[in-house]
């Protein structure tokens, strides 16, 4: 029976690809059900094309139709004020002089590919400005961008226009050009409110104030403000995380994003922490804590849930982005350090500021790397979407995808046997302790499902990489 063939391949691993996948029988689920978070974004690499290929495939894409189905479009802006010590992403310090000629190159990146049949042939119906911090931008170089933006993009009626950035830039000459050019959803950093957790990680402003300045953002009536938190910060124990949890129900917002920290080796914070200049980050068990206490908290008050880690207070925040990307759908690149994927390749361009002018200026796509996504992509991205939403369906998986799906009930069955799962009628449900650990179940099924379509009895492939 084919059934066997997941056994078989679970039979053969080795103890520690064993322990990586299925986790480990305990008492404790949602502290020890794994060593430790295998990944930060679940998913299977593909098959690199060589440089000089790239230009050539970009062509190629433009030059398809679209599929007709939602999809998105991302914009980075790689200069940030401060160096935050917690975050992977930062590239650049801003310089309003540097900004003004890489939003000069970044608006002729848009009109470069706008006139296509991939960008004009079907509505975009979401775009993220991120970065960095797009908010450090001038309101002179950021009504500059927007302008291009909606000109260049060809937005769905109900579009979402989400921009980045930080309570330190909620004033309103920022504010109100944003929202003048079209900005209707914005992204705050706030990461916590506790002034002391703040500024030991780079942070600048202090309670009051970060409620203050989001008062004033939301009494424009014109965007969902979402703020980000993170839990197992420095300084941030059990006590200062109930508070935070306290004040999203006091603060002016539409919805939160709930993130686990990150602690990356030879990181800023790392670093920190090694030097004792800064108190040690919250261990994977503490932050297991805190993410439980958040999931009653928020449960039991006025927050819908829209997926494992993001929360809606207002029925303003529809996460439009997040939604379509975690579907995979496709998701148009543009900027220094920009990811995306089309038409079942995915793409990253350079993160260097004057090799990513250089190609602007020679009228070519600024590429970095791409990958000819792996079969199965499309069973892939349903996975990870109906994980992102805290269940799992064999029943509709295998209906659309094939019969091999319904092998993952061997790991279903073991992740339920320790606390991991739920059975339904319909469907499998994440457990608080499955919803902590998700990230580790994803790519389990995914890697799991990779070897079944392949045909081989090994997990032993590499999980995409994180891109900013």
């Amino acid at each position: 029976m084919r059934r066997n063939q997941l056994n078989q391949i679970l039979a053969d691993m080795n103890a520690e690809q064993y322990a990586l996948t299925v986790g480990a029988a305990t008492e404790k689920p949602l502290t020890s059900a794994f060593a430790k978070r295998r990944v930060i974004h679940a998913g299977v690499r593909g098959k690199p094309l060589m440089p000089g290929e790239w230009q050539n495939t970009w062509q190629a894409l433009l030059e398809r139709q679209p599929q007709p189905e939602p999809r998105a479009a991302y914009i980075h802006i790689p200069f940030c004020q401060h160096r935050c010590l917690y975050c992977g992403f930062f590239q650049n310090y801003s310089n309003e002089e540097l900004e003004t000629v890489y939003i000069d190159n970044l608006i002729k990146e848009l009109r470069m590919s706008r006139d296509s049949r991939q960008l004009a042939g079907a509505p975009v119906n979401a775009v993220f400005i991120g970065g960095g911090t797009p908010s450090t931008l001038s309101p002179e170089n950021a009504a500059r961008l927007l302008t291009a933006v909606r000109e260049c993009l060809p937005l769905a009626n109900d579009y979402e226009l989400t921009l980045e950035g930080r309570v330190n830039d909620l004033m309103p000459a920022k504010m109100e050009t944003w929202l003048a050019q079209g900005v209707n959803r914005l992204s705050i950093g706030v990461q916590s409110f506790d002034t002391e957790v703040r500024r030991a990680v780079g942070r600048l402003d202090d309670t009051q104030t970060i409620l203050r300045r989001l008062e004033r953002l939301t009494r424009y009536n014109q965007a969902a403000v979402i703020i980000d938190l993170i839990y197992g910060l420095p300084y941030q124990t059990a006590a200062v995380w109930a508070a935070d949890l306290d004040l999203l129900k006091q603060a002016a917002i539409d919805g939160m994003d709930l993130y686990q920290l990150n602690l990356y080796e030879n990181s800023a914070l790392q670093r920190a922490i090694d030097a004792g200049r800064v108190a040690p980050a919250a261990t994977t068990a503490e932050q297991a804590e805190m993410f439980a206490a958040a999931e009653a908290e928020l449960s039991g008050h006025m927050f819908s849930r829209l997926s494992i880690c993001h929360w809606a207070k207002t029925s303003r925040e529809r996460s439009m982005y997040n939604t379509l990307t975690k579907a995979g759908r496709s998701v148009i690149p543009f900027g220094a350090g920009a990811g995306g994927n089309v038409g079942g390749v995915t793409m990253h361009l350079t993160r260097d500021i004057a090799q990513y002018v250089r190609s602007i200026e020679q009228g070519h796509k600024p590429l970095a790397g791409m990958l000819l996504q792996p079969a199965g992509s499309g069973l892939h991205s349903t996975v990870v979407a109906q994980l992102e939403r805290g269940y799992l369906n064999l029943n509709a998986l295998a209906a659309r995808y094939g019969p091999v799906v319904r092998e993952l009930g061997t790991l279903l069955e073991l992740w339920e046997s320790r606390g991991l799962l739920e059975s339904g009628p319909a469907a499998a449900r994440l457990t608080v302790a499955g919803q902590f650990w998700y990230m580790n179940i994803a790519q389990s099924v995914l890697e799991c499902l990779h070897a079944l379509l392949d045909g081989e009895h090994s997990v032993a492939v590499q999980p995409v990489a994180a891109q900013g």
